[in-house]
């Protein structure tokens, strides 16, 4: 499946990496310290929450996994098809994603911890957006999934299987991506408080923008 996706998603698969990792750093140094680019997390404190009976906190973790599950619900109406096609909204759904995150950056610039259901519910449309159209094999939002399948394929080549060079490619450059992001996040974090989102908002409009003209300059690549 891998080999068979255009080069460009590499660079592509990078950068909403970066965005992601950028994002949670965000929610993790903000007050209330939620991961907001993955729910495993999120699922178990959830669960904790449950058993100690604060109805505050659990309302507030539930928020960010339906959030989550919104945004990736957008990127599904939005796309209709598993194959990688130019003119697929792919542009419209990363526009969505930069007014999410400055939604959310108005609403924690405000006090308010809502902000972080809409940063989810970015997180979740990014995420939802490269897994459409990477047959479930890419995640840019978390890096789990990225670890294992590395780890299986690295296991495969001990075992005298070739190794897949593109999709370690692919894999490491999503890793580096995602701490980068992080590490970004956190620089500018601690410039500009919440301020930080207005990074990877820009960089959502300036990826969708710089999709929307190579789609348009090359119609006979569109689905």
């Amino acid at each position: 499946m891998i080999s068979k996706l255009p080069k460009w998603v590499e660079i592509g698969a990078f950068i909403l990496a970066l965005v992601a990792g950028c994002v949670n750093a965000v929610g993790l140094l903000s007050f209330e310290h939620q991961a907001v680019s993955h729910l495993s997390g999120t699922a178990t404190l959830l669960g904790a929450d449950l058993i100690h009976g604060n109805s505050l906190d659990t309302l507030h973790l539930l928020g960010v996994l339906l959030s989550f599950l919104v945004g990736s619900g957008i990127a599904g109406f939005l796309l209709h098809s598993s194959a990688l096609k130019l003119g697929r909204h792919y542009d419209t759904a990363l526009f969505i994603e930069a007014g999410l995150l400055l939604g959310a950056l108005w609403l924690l610039f405000n006090g308010s911890g809502y902000g972080h259901f809409l940063a989810s519910a970015a997180c979740g449309l990014q995420n939802a957006l490269a897994t459409t159209y990477s047959g479930a094999i890419v995640r840019t939002t978390h890096v789990t999934g990225i670890f294992t399948d590395l780890g299986i394929m690295f296991g495969r080549v001990l075992r005298g299987e070739a190794l897949d060079k593109r999709k370690a490619k692919l894999f490491g450059l999503i890793i580096i991506g995602f701490i980068f992001g992080g590490l970004a996040g956190a620089w500018l974090f601690a410039k500009m408080t919440f301020a930080a989102l207005y990074v990877p908002s820009a960089i959502c409009i300036l990826l969708a923008l710089t999709y929307r003209v190579y789609s348009h300059r090359n119609p006979e690549l569109n689905g």
